[in-house]
């Protein structure tokens, strides 16, 4: 009787357990392709099918001993049972335990002394990425270099609607996307980046095709394939003469807090997976620390909080004007440009439009002045579980190059500078250590060549972890994707009326962040001292978020999640 109750109960586990995970598959997927995680669910379901038969494994063992009868049988079994729960007790706690995980740079921790600080971050008990980064590196475990791939012409030919193109074209531009083509038309609006640099394609070799387009607008990135077969990309970024002067005459007007800005934006990563894998890129920052090193200082923050686990529950705060009391909404380049500076902007999402919803009467005049948007058809697509490769090098390697060479000719203007990736939003936690190379070799060109001047970098995601992985129902993933990363860089200010705001960003370190807050800082390192004049008569540039308040500024210490809508209020107490 006793055998037969069981057999029922897990059989019906069985059947629930089958049920749900292919629910979830066809609820949440979106096809068997990486585009819109579709893949990943695949992955995700089909892995927790067979965890949850392995879990049945020793219920099922159970039966076939009860059936046998056998007592001494029965007996080793509880014996090794208990055994089995016992080492696994100790290896959980003492192999995968996150001693470590509220570790900071530095030799510093999350403090979560809530009458000094406020807002105690919750700390996972077990950090399984310890035991999974040896299996989840499949870059490394498949041995994957990025050498030239063949066919590559003929994908960009195969997928290409432009008629300017054909099987002779031996150097193919690629538009540049804050070219008129791009945004004249609004049905552009509803098509995927992919889609509109198909349609426009240039043949670099046809000079009656060059001479309809002006100097500035020419490609800045075109696919050579004269010499190699496979294809070689080059980044000839033109320096803009005109532009440049242009933008000089309104420097004059205006005094920001920092000439220039970086911005080094990788989505889905969290603050502890940052400091894991961003080893060398993190040093760089950790360097300037404390905050009272001569050139430049460099702050951490440990209780930066996402809105939500997925990009566009927090991308629009942290770079656009969305609660300004006026029609319509502007991006922050809209008004780098008044203020003077030079603007480039690279990114590696091609799978839909970078600007979704959120301007539909959007204008040239919110466009970066340099734009790199890597969306040839043979590049991997996004959610990637290995390092991804496009003619011999990683994608990274190649927006960072535009990063560096805009940085170099635009040297004596000022400037701002914005490189999204994608690298880190996959579930094995493990591709963003390929990148680490690349951006600390950026920053260190950088900071050798003396181009750092009166600079701040902000180094930063929009949400922590949110891919399907093996991660999913762990607490340690429910905390982490919640919980993005975010460090700054400044160059020293000598003038002492500055010293409160270093006072300020230092001990910010340790309180509740919002994107509201960055979008702030942007603000006050675009206008200095004007940010703080409400009364200013040019009350066109004061354009704070009043959800916000930047982090050069005291945050107030009894700030929770519960003050904001959309919040989890269960991040931190």
């Amino acid at each position: 009787m006793c055998e037969l109750m069981i057999q029922k109960i897990i059989s019906k586990f069985h059947l629930i357990h089958i049920i749900a995970m292919f629910s979830v598959f066809f609820v949440y997927s979106h096809g068997l392709d990486f585009d819109d995680h579709g893949f990943f669910n695949l992955l995700g379901i089909s892995g927790l099918l067979i965890i949850g038969n392995i879990l049945l494994l020793p219920f099922n063992l159970l039966i076939y001993i009860i059936k046998t009868k056998n007592k001494l049988i029965l007996f080793i079994y509880f014996i090794f049972l208990l055994f089995f729960l016992f080492f696994y007790k100790y290896y959980i706690t003492n192999f995968l335990g996150c001693n470590d995980w509220s570790k900071g740079l530095n030799n510093t921790y999350i403090e979560n002394n809530i009458n000094k600080f406020g807002c105690r971050i919750r700390k996972p008990k077990y950090c399984p990425y310890k035991l999974m980064k040896y299996f989840l590196d499949i870059t490394e475990k498949a041995g994957i270099k990025c050498g030239n791939s063949s066919n590559t012409k003929k994908k960009i030919l195969k997928y290409s609607k432009s008629k300017y193109i054909n099987d002779t074209t031996q150097i193919i531009g690629f538009p540049n996307s804050n070219d008129k083509i791009f945004w004249s038309n609004k049905s552009n609006l509803n098509k995927t980046i992919s889609t509109i640099l198909s349609e426009n394609l240039i043949d670099m070799e046809n000079n009656e095709i060059l001479k309809t387009i002006k100097k500035e607008n020419l490609p800045e990135i075109v696919v050579d394939f004269s010499d190699n077969k496979d294809g070689k990309m080059i980044i000839n970024l033109h320096f803009n003469q005109s532009l440049s002067s242009e933008r000089k005459k309104i420097e004059a007007k205006s005094s920001p807090y920092s000439n220039n800005i970086i911005i080094l934006y990788f989505d889905s990563v969290s603050r502890v997976n940052g400091i894991r894998q961003l080893k060398k890129t993190l040093s760089f920052f950790e360097k300037f620390m404390p905050y009272n090193s001569k050139k430049f200082h460099s702050f951490q923050f440990f209780k930066y909080i996402a809105f939500r686990h997925y990009t566009y529950g927090n991308y629009p705060k942290l770079f656009f004007d969305i609660y300004r009391k006026r029609k319509k909404r502007f991006r922050i380049t809209y008004y780098l440009k008044k203020l003077g500076f030079v603007t480039a902007f690279s990114n590696d999402m091609c799978y839909n439009n970078p600007y979704p919803n959120l301007l539909k009467d959007f204008s040239k005049e919110e466009l970066c002045d340099h734009e790199f948007l890597l969306c040839d058809p043979n590049r991997k697509n996004i959610n990637s579980m290995v390092k991804r490769c496009l003619y011999g090098k990683t994608d990274i390697e190649y927006q960072y190059e535009y990063g560096l060479k805009f940085w170099q000719l635009y040297k004596n203007n000022r400037k701002f500078l914005m490189i999204v990736n994608n690298d880190g939003h996959e579930g094995t936690l493990e591709v963003i250590k390929y990148d680490d190379d690349i951006v600390f070799n950026f920053l260190n060109t950088l900071y050798n060549e003396n181009l750092l001047r009166d600079t701040t970098i902000l180094l930063l995601s929009d949400h922590g972890t949110p891919m399907p992985s093996v991660y999913n129902f762990n607490e340690f993933y429910n905390i982490e994707r919640l919980l993005p990363m975010l460090f700054i860089m400044t160059s020293d200010k000598e003038n002492l009326t500055y010293h409160n705001q270093y006072h300020n960003i230092y001990e910010n370190q340790q309180k509740l962040v919002t994107a509201y807050d960055i979008y702030n800082t942007i603000c006050y390192l675009m206008l200095g001292y004007n940010y703080f004049d409400e009364n200013n008569s040019k009350n066109d540039y004061i354009f704070k978020s009043k959800f916000g308040i930047s982090l050069f500024e005291p945050i107030n210490s009894k700030r929770k999640p519960s003050d904001y809508k959309k919040m989890r209020k269960n991040i931190c107490s």
